[in-house]
C-alpha cells in the first residue's frame, strides 16, 4: 500500500506539468515573456517539436514510438524494483515516469511540447523547458544517486567479506601452530 504513495508522485508531475502547460498556452501568445526575476528568470511561451533542450527537432513519430517503449519499461521495471527498500531509486523511476507522460501527451495531441521556464546567464540562454523536463532530470540524478549509493555499499561489503576471510585464514593457519586464534 505505501508504493501507492510513490505512484501518486506520478501522477502529480502529470497534474502539474499539464495544468502549467495548459495555462501558458492558453494565457500567452507564442514568445511572450513574463519577468520572473529580472532578465535571470522568465516564463517564456515556446514549443519544442524536439525531445529535451530542443534536440532531435521534427521527430514526432520516434519520440511517440521510444515514448511508448520508456513508459512501458519504466512501469516494469518500478513494478519490480517497489520492495528493494532503495528510496532513491523508487522516487527517481517515479518521477521519470511522470515527466515522459507529460510530455507524451503534448507531442500525441499537439505533435510539440509546451516549454516555459527560461534561464538567462548573462549572455548566455540555458535551453527553455517545462516541469516534466525536471521531473525528469530531478529522476534521472535520483538513479544516478542510487547508482553510485549502491557501488559504495558493494565495495564496503566486498572489503569486509575480503577482511573477514583473512580473519579465517589467519585463524585456520593459528589453530595449525596451537595459537590461540585471533577475533
Amino acid at each position: 500500500m505505501r508504493y501507492l504513495y510513490y505512484y501518486l508522485i506520478t501522477i502529480a508531475v502529470f497534474i502539474v506539468d499539464f495544468i502549467t502547460k495548459k495555462m501558458v498556452a492558453t494565457k500567452m501568445n507564442l514568445a511572450d515573456e513574463i519577468s520572473v526575476i529580472g532578465n535571470f528568470f522568465l516564463i517564456t511561451s515556446h514549443r519544442n517539436r524536439g525531445a529535451a533542450f530542443g534536440i532531435l527537432q521534427e521527430q514526432r513519430t520516434f519520440f511517440i514510438i521510444i515514448t511508448c517503449v520508456i513508459v512501458a519499461g519504466l512501469l516494469w521495471y518500478t513494478h519490480s524494483v517497489r520492495k528493494t527498500g532503495k528510496p532513491a531509486l523508487f522516487w527517481g523511476l517515479t518521477l521519470v515516469l511522470g515527466g515522459a507522460l507529460g510530455n507524451f501527451i503534448d507531442r500525441v495531441r499537439f505533435g510539440e511540447v509546451v516549454d516555459f521556464f527560461k534561464f538567462n546567464f548573462g549572455s548566455y540562454t540555458f535551453p527553455i523547458f517545462n516541469v516534466a523536463d525536471s521531473a525528469i532530470v530531478v529522476g534521472v540524478g535520483l538513479i544516478l544517486l542510487d547508482t553510485l549509493l549502491a557501488a559504495r555499499d558493494e565495495r564496503k561489503q566486498a572489503q569486509v567479506s575480503e577482511q573477514q576471510t583473512i580473519n579465517e585464514q589467519q585463524n585456520e593457519e593459528q589453530n595449525k601452530h596451537g595459537q590461540q586464534p585471533t577475533v
